[in-house]
């Protein structure tokens, strides 16, 4: 099939769509769901092809006026300077489409779990992961998003050791994925005397919230241990058996839980993001398996296996994955240029995807 029959295809699967939902015949409720939301992600894609057919079309006509000897002289003068736009534009309009019709992500439209940790650096990583929990309180203001912090465990001086959030809205895992792996920061620490620079860092993990429907997990393959919170907080969550610890047996992996005073709370919570590294896992075998390595894994927090640089004394943000460069590091920490990087990042990808589908 070329990539003419495919477009007919697709739009022929809108026609029948639209013969589906437009009464024709008693559709089941799940049934019209799946079809209404098949209906909608086609949408962007016919207009998509409409507008390439178009140009493509006009252009043809052009090219014939230019062509016929009958044509006058102003007229063939306006005909070759609006060929010579369609000519430009059309790649455009094809690169376009391409990115519309490559394979989706099916994460993308999830809410996200992000779990910040600091890493390499002591206090000053610490200090920093903090930085890096706000930056992303604040992304998520401008993104209208909601975010929950799950599980936080802080220093002494403002620092965070390990926080957990839940974001959720309209693509928020599509972009936040971009930000899984090490997060290197270079400024002069506040308790450094001397002036010199320190390097630290915090790993950031971003994986797909799941669905019980997405993820089954059996009762058989969970361990659940209860004890006593520890740390801050109220009377009732250091005197009760409210914390949680669980266990998923097949794969070892472990979550703890204690923010809540209510055990019952706290094991819902445990669940959450245990599906969620469990989903994750599952999707991460399966790309290797397709032979498609996972953008951004996340490493151990040594300061090496980094993918950006937060430099404080230059003002700038350096993502390391596609060599970009800006100099708005307060605006990047405070949520609101951080879609420069995160855009960027995303039309590599796509350019990177489309030369392989080539």
């Amino acid at each position: 099939m070329n990539f003419d029959e495919r477009l007919d295809g697709i739009i022929a699967r809108q026609d029948e769509l639209s013969a589906l939902l437009s009464g024709q015949q008693a559709l089941a409720s799940d049934e019209l769901v799946r079809l209404s939301k098949e209906y909608a992600e086609l949408k962007p894609v016919i207009g998509a092809i409409e507008a390439l057919r178009a140009a493509q079309s006009e252009a043809a006509d052009l090219a014939e006026m230019i062509a016929d000897a009958e044509t006058d002289g102003d007229m063939r003068e306006l005909a070759e300077e609006a060929f010579r736009a369609l000519r430009e534009e059309i790649p455009k309009l094809d690169e376009k489409l391409k990115i519309l019709l490559l394979p989706k992500d099916e994460a993308d439209q999830k809410n996200a779990i992000l779990e910040i940790r600091a890493g390499t650096g002591g206090e000053e990583a610490a200090l920093f992961a903090a930085n890096l929990m706000r930056m992303y309180q604040r992304y998520g203001e401008e993104k209208k998003w909601r975010t929950e912090v799950m599980s936080l465990s802080e220093t002494g001086i403002g620092g965070v050791k390990e926080a957990i959030m839940e974001v959720g809205g309209r693509g928020a895992f599509a972009r936040l994925k971009y930000e899984s792996g090490v997060h290197r920061v270079q400024r002069v620490p506040e308790t450094e005397a001397s002036g010199r620079i320190h390097t630290s860092a915090a790993t950031v993990a971003v994986l797909p919230e799941a669905e019980e429907v997405d993820l089954v997990i059996a009762d058989k393959d969970l361990k659940i241990d209860v004890y006593r919170a520890s740390g801050p907080g109220g009377q009732s969550v250091n005197t009760t058996d409210s914390a949680v610890r669980m266990t998923h047996l097949p794969s070892g992996i472990v979550v703890t839980q204690q923010d809540e005073k209510s055990q019952h709370k706290n094991r819902a919570k445990a669940l959450k993001v245990l599906r969620a590294r469990l989903y994750d896992h599952e999707r991460r075998t399966r790309d290797a398996e397709r032979a498609e390595v996972r953008r951004g894994q996340v490493g151990s927090g040594d300061r090496s296996q980094r993918i950006r640089t937060y430099n404080y004394p230059q003002g700038r943000v350096t993502d390391h994955r596609i060599n970009l460069t800006i100099h708005k590091l307060d605006k990047v920490l405070s949520g609101e240029a951080l879609d420069e990087i995160v855009d960027a990042l995303l039309s590599d990808e796509q350019t990177c995807r489309l030369a392989q589908s080539e």
